[in-house]
């Protein structure tokens, strides 16, 4: 063989063996291979990630508190007026409702007139509703201090506070695990259990329960409660803080002329932003036309 045929064919064999050793198909872009076990004897290596793992966290993310509104009742010119908060979500609404009652106003609340009777220091041991009739345990403070008006006032604030809720009618007393019949020197009489109805001359004759003053509203308005009013009739008006009029109609209860009749309204309003108005509520007197029973709750209005 001649040298130059010679070093043709080595070359040839040579190109030959290296397609040989190639012969593993490379994978695709994208595609995931196929690992083998590896004998646990064996170090497994680790791949190269190719993506910056998301952080680590730890247990399950928190999620807000739901909440449920109650309506507090205290007072305002010596007649009762509500307030309204937000606590958290709780099978045992009532107890909770108590609580933030027994805390007193704030002090948002107070500039808005609001006062309370129940005196500082009063604690809640216990509560129990069965058949309609909630069994309230408070501690001795609740009966301390205060004259005939202060007594039956706290015992309103408790009997209201607590009967906004379907399941109680009325509220039977105890003063650190005794039963009382009556609250204070001054006797106020608790046994039979006390329910609205025995409390009719600490409302005012327009007694507005829903919304309560501070609240941020949105369009439409409702607005509910209880009067005994001329002729059952009374007027409505919602305004701006500046005075615009957003709102103003005639309004009437269920009842009046000396027997109080419930009402529960809805009122449309229209803002371009969040500003704070004035919701009022009022009669003209029989006798002369004049403004009377006026009752006003400052509100955010909210579009």
């Amino acid at each position: 063989m001649r040298r130059r045929d010679f070093a043709f064919w080595l070359a040839l064999s040579s190109l030959a063996a290296a397609c040989r050793s190639e012969a593993t198909p490379t994978p695709n872009a994208g595609a995931v291979p196929t690992i083998s076990p590896t004998p646990a004897s064996s170090p497994v290596p680790v791949a190269t990630p190719t993506a910056t793992p998301p952080p680590a966290t730890l247990g399950p993310t928190p999620t807000a508190q739901r909440t449920l509104t109650v309506a507090l009742y205290f007072l305002r010119q010596e007649k009762l007026a509500v307030a309204r908060r937000a606590v958290g979500e709780t099978p045992r609404i009532g107890t909770a409702a108590l609580q933030e009652l027994l805390a007193g106003p704030t002090d948002q609340e107070i500039s808005f007139g609001l006062s309370t009777e129940i005196p500082p220091g009063t604690r809640l041991n216990d509560l129990a509703i069965a058949d309609g009739v909630a069994t309230v345990d408070l501690s001795a403070d609740f009966a301390a201090g205060g004259g005939a008006f202060s007594m039956q006032a706290r015992v309103a604030q408790v009997v209201f506070t607590l009967t906004q809720f379907s399941s109680v009618r009325a509220v039977r007393f105890r003063l650190d695990g005794q039963p009382v019949s009556a609250i204070g020197g001054e006797g106020v009489v608790v046994e039979p259990p006390p329910s609205r109805a025995d409390f009719e001359d600490l409302l005012p004759l327009i007694f507005v329960e829903v919304p309560g003053p501070g609240e941020a509203v949105t369009s439409p308005l409702r607005v509910a409660g209880s009067a005994n009013t001329f002729e059952a009739t009374f007027m409505v008006r919602l305004s701006t803080v500046e005075g615009a009029v957003l709102y103003e109609e005639p309004a009437m209860a269920t009842s009046g002329s000396g027997t109080r009749g419930t009402f529960d309204l809805t009122i449309p309003f229209v803002v371009s932003q969040p500003v704070d108005g004035i919701l009022r509520l009022w009669e003209y007197s029989a006798k002369d036309g004049s403004e009377v029973n006026i009752v006003e709750i400052p509100l955010r209005l909210v579009p």
